[in-house]
């Protein structure tokens, strides 16, 4: 490692075209020290190395070769553990996790101790423990008050350990000066993940905070840009509105029961699934299949818990099916462009773009079904992969 010290000396000094004079200038030695350090004939004592590292803008770790280690490390623990949650699926409720996310838990808070400001590791563990708190414990909801809307059981919640690790993580992430992108996850789940546990007063300040929706990035970019790089933001413009719309309208009714048992429930949520397939005229919908598949499988569960008919809970379920198995097979293939006139421009899907399924995705959603829905949906040999 010492040796080492020297050869990384001499490259940094001539990556930045400095002599060994000006180095020693700057440390308060002389040029004979610095030679000395370069040939591995001697070595800089302990309480200059923080100069050494500041002179050239390094950190301490990369000056002494740590740097490509740390990384690889850290890249190695971020792969294993997204290939961990990832397969875990995208609904979250008691018990819908293997024990493997646990194990994922304990080999991030190990990598947290050994680096303890990486925002990325951070952001993993919280999610983790988010979703783990949803393994434990689920969520707790009290009856409806006069606006119909469901309201937390904080007193409830404030008890899930796993989620209050979980916010001490995120808000620790957020003091660690993360990346932009992981700034905004960041917030955009501990936000909810306060009032879940009682916590409105920070979730408000926290939302507060941010810049409003007429000056985020999605709405400057198209304004800002001009011929296919104006094409492409117009498009992310229109589908992040609409991702966010879809969001806002599906929370909204599922908080309602009032509405979400009611035929207008269902009528707003074909009314957004409806601009979804308007946007995406010609039905390719690359990225976009998943939400409109989950719209309509959230639909055939509103019908299956609300007595309705066979034939509407069955004809949800076959498009949601549909789309979602359009989704997997841009994941699995990637090579996708889009074609519909305002869209045309985004960016071509590649091949790992895209989060996986769940491998057990179909058997926790048909879990949720009664027995006699199953059998009918068995009788289908195209529903045979849900069954396996």
């Amino acid at each position: 490692m010492q040796l080492n010290l020297g050869t990384k000396i001499r490259e940094l000094r001539r990556r930045d075209g400095r002599t060994q004079e000006a180095l020693a200038d700057a440390l308060g030695v002389t040029a004979q020290a610095v030679s000395r350090w370069e040939s591995g004939g001697s070595y800089p004592d302990m309480e200059i190395i923080p100069a050494i590292a500041n002179y050239f803008h390094v950190s301490i770790d990369e000056l002494f070769g740590y740097h490509d280690e740390r990384e690889e490390k850290i890249k190695t623990v971020l792969e294993n553990a997204t290939k961990i949650l990832t397969k875990q699926g995208f609904r979250m409720y008691q018990g819908s996790l293997s024990e493997d996310v646990g194990e994922c838990i304990n080999m991030l808070r190990a990598a947290s101790e050994e680096f303890p400001n990486e925002p990325k590791i951070l952001l993993k563990l919280a999610q983790a423990l988010h979703m783990w708190g949803w393994n434990k414990y689920g969520s707790k909801g009290r009856p409806a008050d006069s606006t119909g809307i469901i309201e937390y059981d904080s007193d409830s919640n404030a008890k899930n350990v796993f989620w209050q690790e979980a916010i001490r993580v995120y808000e620790k992430l957020l003091k660690a000066n993360p990346s932009s992108e992981d700034r905004e996850i960041a917030i955009c789940q501990i936000t909810p993940l306060y009032c879940r546990v009682g916590e409105y007063e920070k979730a408000k300040a926290l939302a507060n905070d941010q810049n409003a929706i007429i000056i985020c990035k999605e709405l400057l970019l198209p304004m800002a840009t001009v011929g296919e790089e104006k094409a492409r933001y117009q498009g992310e413009r229109i589908m992040a509105l609409l991702s966010n719309l879809s969001f806002a309208i599906s929370e909204s009714v599922a908080l309602r029961p009032a509405v979400s048992s009611s035929e207008y429930g269902r009528q707003i949520l074909l009314s957004v699934i409806n601009l979804y397939e308007t946007v995406f005229v010609d039905g390719r919908c690359g990225r976009w299949h998943w939400d409109i598949g989950h719209l309509y499988l959230t639909l055939s569960g509103y019908e299956k818990d609300n007595n309705g008919s066979l034939e509407n809970i069955l004809n949800y379920f076959d498009k949601g099916f549909d789309h979602c198995k359009k989704y997997q097979r841009i994941y699995h293939e990637g090579e996708y462009q889009y074609s519909a006139p305002l869209i045309s421009a985004l960016p071509k899907i590649e091949k790992g773009d895209l989060a996986p399924i769940g491998e057990d995705f179909w058997k926790k959603e048909l879990k949720n079904y009664p027995q006699n829905i199953r059998d009918e949906l068995r009788k289908n040999k195209k529903y045979a992969e849900c069954f396996a």
